[in-house]
């Protein structure tokens, strides 16, 4: 078994040409067949052909102290010497590390082991107990053998990297390594770089820092580049990819950097967060695509831990839609702030079954989380009576209603159904968390709600009607136990089921085109996350009929996103300038009820901050509880007669700036619409 691994060695020597002879097929059957040993017995070739050497050097030694070849001491003693050491390597665990990922460790214990060695050997030779053994014999001696276990474990080391990432090429059918520019020239840079060494999947060309004292230097061989010459830097090396590896970049400096590259195909991927790395979550490996939020200028506040606290901790909590998108995130952050009892109320079964598994086998990762009652309730909205029975069976201290028909085009299609189960829907769980003396009802609203033009924003500005005239007409602020009612209005959530933003990723995937209505549309975006995080704060300062708008920053020209997220992508956009790209982007047209932009506020002057800084409140106009009430009442009848124009009017009447395309838009169904930027992220 020892003559393979030695005719390896000596085949391919320790240089550069061992890569080139290992590119004919009696070398790789060879690797292949060693390594296709079992581990004990690698681990005894390794062994044999250290004590082979360790005797090799042992005798070199003498020959360098005599000045010749011929043996000073017996071939008995010269075996019994060798040994020694390679039974201290074996005593130390030398043996059993893995060579794939061998070296600064275990060199130190060998370093360690050998000083030993000489200490004991000097202890020896002072009492004169070494037989034939010249005093300076045992250090030269350890010397060649410790550079022979250095060299050889370095040259395997690299042979398997080499190999195995050539065999993974092979096999996934590449032919090419991708080029890639590090950004950051510290101890993070120098750890990524030396993982992607190990690999011939990426070809690291040069390093990029912002501290100007590193720029002209060189680290591990690459020049660093100064952070003004990156664009210039990705353009003239054809680099495929850009890795940021400063684990503490700020949201401002990332998108700086996106910015710069932004008229260039090239992935950008970056670092995991410091806060991540510490607690263990990923390593310094691991790479991850550039959050599309860091392509949007928008800022976070650190959230007001009192205010997720207020109407959650210690408390009963119910969530309507808990397996939508902003419903399921909702409960995952109940669930962080210690809820006595979460109830998923929801009616589609699958989504409840998922989301609950979710729950549970995060409660199972989190002792502190156990001793929370997690209840899934199949339920329709409109049940009032079943609500109110599971109001009072779980003692709900909490509502949060997320239920809702949310795509525009869907409920532009299906109207009646949209407004019973958006509108007439939040007047049922509004009237029985009112019945069942709930302590807090909050209602998650949408900026659609705002002068809308479709059928679901007139829907969901009608629900929050609903809220408004129960709170000012039923509850009463001297009455302690009456129901705390508020809503919380806000724009589209990136990855949500209606976002823009996985319609793209799967437009592009699958190599365009991408779909854009109108090249000027706009949206406002955040995160499901952040949204969920605000809405519960919003609804621990209510006192009852508020209008909470949040602050979601600047609005986004939807085809610029579209472009952002083709070149983060690593592809260029085909159009008229450069025929040969890879994604096009079609404008298809404004669909009947789409807005070109939406609003947040009805009125500009009727609004004023709360104690949080992203989180508003607006004063809008009412009707009268007796009023809506007739409307809803009737919703069937007219539902049943399919009587479009009398629905429209309804919202013409109560819904502010309702300006529908014309009456007749929605009875004319078309068979071609498409999800986009127009779905509604609640």
């Amino acid at each position: 078994m020892l003559i393979p691994i030695l005719k390896i060695f000596i085949q391919i020597g320790f240089s550069k040409i061992l890569f080139d002879k290992m590119k004919t097929t009696k070398s790789y059957r060879l690797t292949a067949q060693l390594l296709a040993l079992p581990r004990g017995v690698k681990r005894a070739i390794l062994l044999l052909a250290d004590y082979a050497i360790s005797v090799l050097c042992l005798f070199l030694a003498l020959g360098l102290r005599y000045g010749t070849v011929e043996s000073h001491i017996s071939p008995t003693l010269l075996i019994v010497y060798a040994i020694i050491p390679i039974a201290g390597l074996y005593l130390i665990g030398f043996y059993k590390g893995v060579t794939r990922i061998f070296f600064d460790t275990e060199m130190r214990r060998v370093l360690q082991l050998f000083v030993a060695i000489l200490i004991a050997v000097a202890v020896i030779l002072y009492f004169d107990w070494l037989v034939g053994i010249p005093r300076s014999v045992p250090g030269l001696y350890l010397f060649l053998l410790f550079i022979w276990l250095w060299s050889s474990r370095l040259t395997m080391r690299e042979l398997l990297a080499h190999w195995q990432g050539k065999r993974r090429l092979q096999g996934s059918s590449a032919n090419a390594c991708d080029k890639v520019i590090i950004y950051g020239a510290g101890s993070a840079g120098r750890e990524l770089f030396e993982a992607l060494s190990h690999t011939i999947r990426y070809d690291v060309v040069a390093f990029v820092d912002d501290d100007s004292r590193l720029v002209g230097g060189h680290l591990l061989d690459k020049k660093i580049y100064s952070a003004d010459s990156l664009a210039n830097l990705v353009a003239k090396s054809d680099v495929a990819q850009v890795f940021l590896a400063i684990p503490s970049i700020s949201r401002a400096r990332k998108r700086q950097i996106i910015e710069d590259l932004s008229d260039i195909s090239v992935v950008i991927k970056e670092l995991p967060s410091l806060t991540e790395l510490a607690d263990g979550k990923v390593t310094i490996n691991t790479m991850r695509q550039v959050d599309i939020l860091d392509v949007l200028d928008r800022q976070t506040v650190e959230p007001d831990a009192d205010l997720l606290a207020e109407n959650i901790n210690g408390k009963s909590v119910l969530v309507t839609g808990a397996g939508g998108s902003i419903g399921s995130e909702l409960c995952r952050q109940i669930v962080k702030n210690g809820p006595r009892c979460l109830v998923l109320f929801e009616l589609s079964e699958y989504a409840l079954y998922a989301v609950h598994q979710e729950l549970l086998a995060q409660q199972a990762d989190q002792p502190n989380d156990r001793s929370i009652e997690i209840i899934a309730v199949i339920g329709n909205v409109n049940n009032q009576s079943r609500l109110e029975t599971i109001f009072a069976k779980y003692q709900v201290q909490t509502v949060y209603h997320a239920a809702a028909y949310k795509h525009v085009p869907i409920v532009e299609h299906n109207p009646f159904e949209g407004v019973i189960n958006n509108a007439k829907g939040t007047y049922h769980c509004a009237r029985a968390a009112i019945e069942a003396e709930v302590e807090t009802f909050v209602l998650i609203s949408t900026d659609k709600a705002v002068r809308p033009t479709n059928i679901m924003g007139a829907s969901k500005r009608l629900a929050e009607l609903v809220c408004q005239a129960l709170s000012k007409e039923v509850c009463h602020s001297n009455n302690d136990k009456c129901t705390r009612i508020s809503m919380v209005r806000f724009g589209n959530v990136l990855g949500s089921s209606g976002s823009v933003v996985p319609l793209f990723t799967r437009q592009i995937a699958s190599g365009g085109p991408i779909t854009v209505t109108h090249q000027d549309v706009t949206r406002y975006f955040m995160t499901i996350p952040e949204a969920a995080n605000l809405v519960i704060q919003a609804g621990a300062m209510a006192k009852g009929g508020e209008v909470f708008v949040l602050d979601m920053g600047d609005p986004v020209r939807i085809v610029d996103l579209a472009r952002r997220m083709v070149y983060l992508s690593g592809c260029d956009i085909k159009e008229d300038e450069n025929p040969d790209g890879d994604i096009e982007i079609v404008v298809t047209g404004l669909r009947p009820g789409e807005k070109l932009y939406e609003e947040l506020i009805i009125g500009e002057d009727n609004v004023e901050n709360t104690r949080h800084p992203l989180i508003m409140q607006a004063f809008e106009h009412s009707f009268p509880l007796t009023d809506i009430e007739s409307t809803l009442n009737m919703l069937a009848q007219k539902a049943q007669q399919d009587n479009v124009s009398w629905l429209k009017e309804q919202f013409q009447h109560f819904v502010a700036g309702y300006q529908p395309d014309s009456l007749e838009s929605t009875n004319s169904v078309s068979c071609n619409f498409t999800e986009s930027e127009n779905a509604e992220p609640v």
